[in-house]
């Protein structure tokens, strides 16, 4: 199949027009300028310069979680043979993706990703273009709503439940306030998935530089963007009930690093990461 049919193929998923909301600031967009990505705002940039003046080392962080999830995703589907990826909280779409890096693996590896923010559907068509051999779709929804995901026509036409599936929350649960019980959401996913299914997870803490980083939380909460930092513990409980593989709960850049990467300093993470299994 040639790369133009693979695209038309992906492009058959159908959206409504949506209002971007380009005078707000969002986590999604915001990410999207400090990677070093076009596809933001006035009100993003503005809310990014705010917080690396509070923190100076945020943009290093974030791309540092981003190299996170590249190596997660390739052990998941070269060591433990995972072909089915839930990505939730996608983001705007930048190469290499989920379905990008899995299907250089394994061709027929299967995902379907996860967002609420408008201007990520508007580029959707970018995380559909799979193989021939795999699949992928997009779905419009709230992490916070487990059942509207679990049960959406286009993701059960991907992914098969009854078998294991990868369930990536990376850059995401930060954006979820205590009060709407992030742990909770995580188990209400895990336990509609098959065993063997992993969770991999990222959580924003501002262990290694309590100051700088909560300078970022204020500025983020400041501008209405929900942003919640929390310590190692209250990391490892959202792995409660699974088991972890090594090296168990980590910075991003210390879960098996790529061994030619740039070296990073602690003080200038805050992610802690951790992948799990659910037996």
């Amino acid at each position: 199949m040639s790369n133009e049919v693979r695209a038309q193929r992906g492009a058959q998923q159908e959206y409504p027009s949506v209002d971007l909301r380009m005078d707000v600031p969002h986590s999604a967009r915001v990410y999207d300028y400090l990677i070093g990505g076009k596809t933001n705002f006035e009100a993003d940039r503005v809310a990014a310069h705010a917080s690396v003046e509070a923190w100076p080392a945020l943009p290093v962080s974030m791309r540092t979680t981003r190299d996170f999830m590249q190596r997660a995703v390739r052990r998941l589907a070269e060591e433990h043979g995972i072909r089915q990826f839930l990505d939730i909280g996608t983001g705007i779409p930048t190469s290499p993706n989920v379905h990008e890096i899995a299907q250089a693996v394994a061709p027929d590896a299967r995902v379907a990703y996860v967002d609420n923010d408008p201007i990520v559907l508007t580029h959707a068509r970018a995380l559909m273009s799979s193989t021939a051999e795999g699949r992928t779709c997009y779905v419009d929804a709230d992490f916070r709503d487990p059942a509207s995901i679990l049960d959406d026509p286009r993701l059960r036409e991907v992914l098969d439940l009854s078998r294991p599936v990868a369930l990536s929350l990376v850059a995401i649960v930060h954006c979820v306030l205590d009060a709407d019980d992030p742990q909770g959401i995580v188990r209400r996913f895990m336990d509609a998935l098959a065993p063997g299914s992993m969770l991999v997870l990222t959580v924003f803490t501002g262990d290694t530089d309590p100051v700088g980083v909560g300078g970022v939380g204020r500025e983020y909460n400041a501008r209405g963007i929900p942003l919640q930092i929390r310590d190692k513990a209250e990391t490892e409980a959202f792995f409660d009930g699974y088991e972890l593989l090594e090296p168990g709960v980590a910075l991003v850049h210390r879960w098996h690093p790529d061994p030619d990467a740039e070296p990073v300093r602690d003080q200038d993470i805050a992610m802690y990461a951790g992948v799990a299994v659910k037996r």
